[in-house]
């Protein structure tokens, strides 16, 4: 595994999660001793939001003497509420559809972590499932083997010089066999449960969240298809685009299919798969690219994680502005989404657009 990597100086992002854990052994069980950072986020105010950073540490303590690791902690809490928070609350607010979790892999695990201690180091390790190649001359992020955990979606806004930097050493198996691997070799947490939803917010609900930072703004809910109004939500911002569970309206299934920020309303669709929940096409700008600064005109893409990768031609409309022609419906297209474009074969990873407000 990487033997070229003998002589570098690594740093390993320890989360005290399984994936980061059994990073730390790979490295050590090829006789490297990598420095182990603990990057703490947390909550913005610690006493009043449940959050399970004091656990994480523990477990990140344990791995890193388990194999004679230096750890040290990083806060990173003041730049990711000024920065990642800042954008999730400006994208929500404007009524669309952010991914916090892409800008803290851009501003603060390859960001605000290399300005502090992340510089004095050739490689930055991470517990992602993703791989990087080197196929002339140029290094590619590629995805992982296991679909369903791939999360090259979640990396295709990092910059170049990040690109560069970044190390992805379990990225080549699938989640269950870095499970075995955690339990094979007894790590403390092998049996721990993935985190779930974004990773600022600890166990606490996304719309408790919505509701502390930017209030209730009470607005009509109208059938797209009919015009006719069915009841009020209580902010565009607790709703995303193809959303079905959670409206509560009567007479329903309904889906969520557009909003109108000027007017503050929600539009729906009636029905178990109503047509207005589905594009085709649509348009994104933007584009960050990652390696290099051309795209083919047929690819695949996502819009969301998800193991699927669509195909579909990209059309330039400018510099960094492309309409994407799926060559299947897509459903729930919101603006504000990352659409991450890959080649034909869903294995390099171009970069990703933002997708337009029509």
């Amino acid at each position: 595994m990487h033997t070229e990597i003998s002589d570098k100086k690594i740093a390993v992002l320890l989360s005290g999660g399984v994936d980061s854990s059994v990073v730390v052994y790979e490295l050590a069980s090829r006789g490297l001793h990598p420095d182990c950072f603990y990057i703490k986020i947390g909550p913005e105010e610690e006493a009043e939001w449940d959050c399970s950073s004091e656990e994480d540490m523990e477990m990140a303590t344990a791995v890193a003497a388990r194999y004679g690791c230096r750890l040290e902690v990083v806060d990173c809490h003041r730049e990711y509420w000024d920065k990642v928070t800042r954008y999730t609350m400006d994208k929500v607010r404007a009524g669309l559809t952010p991914n916090p979790d892409v800008m803290c892999n851009r501003l603060i695990k390859f960001g605000a972590f290399d300005e502090k201690r992340g510089h004095d180091y050739d490689l930055i390790a991470t517990g992602h499932y993703a791989q990087t190649e080197t196929i002339d001359g140029l290094k590619w992020l590629t995805t992982s083997p296991d679909p369903v955990k791939d999360q090259t979606d979640f990396l295709a806004q990092i910059y170049d010089w990040q690109l560069r930097k970044a190390f992805f050493p379990i990225g080549h198996y699938m989640k269950d066999e870095v499970r075995r691997i955690a339990e094979r070799e007894h790590l403390v947490n092998a049996r721990r449960k993935d985190s779930q939803g974004i990773c600022f917010l600890g166990k606490i609900n996304y719309n408790d969240y919505l509701r502390r930072y930017l209030g209730e703004q009470p607005g009509d809910v109208v059938d797209i298809d009919t015009g006719r109004k069915i009841g009020q939500h209580r902010g565009l911002w607790f709703h995303t685009i193809g959303q079905r569970h959670g409206l509560g309206f009567g007479g329903g299934p309904w889906y969520a299919v557009k909003k109108d920020v000027a007017a503050n309303m929600l539009y729906v669709s009636h029905g178990f798969d109503p047509a207005a929940a589905y594009k085709r096409d649509f348009p994104i700008h933007g584009f960050h690219f990652l390696t290099v600064s051309e795209l083919p005109e047929r690819v695949t893409f996502k819009i969301r994680h998800t193991p699927e990768f669509h195909p579909a031609t990209l059309e330039q409309t400018a510099p960094g502005c492309y309409t994407v022609h799926s060559e299947e419906l897509i459903q729930g297209v919101a603006p504000g989404q990352f659409c991450v474009v890959y080649d034909a074969d869903h294995h390099r990873c171009y970069g990703s657009g933002e997708i337009t407000v029509e």
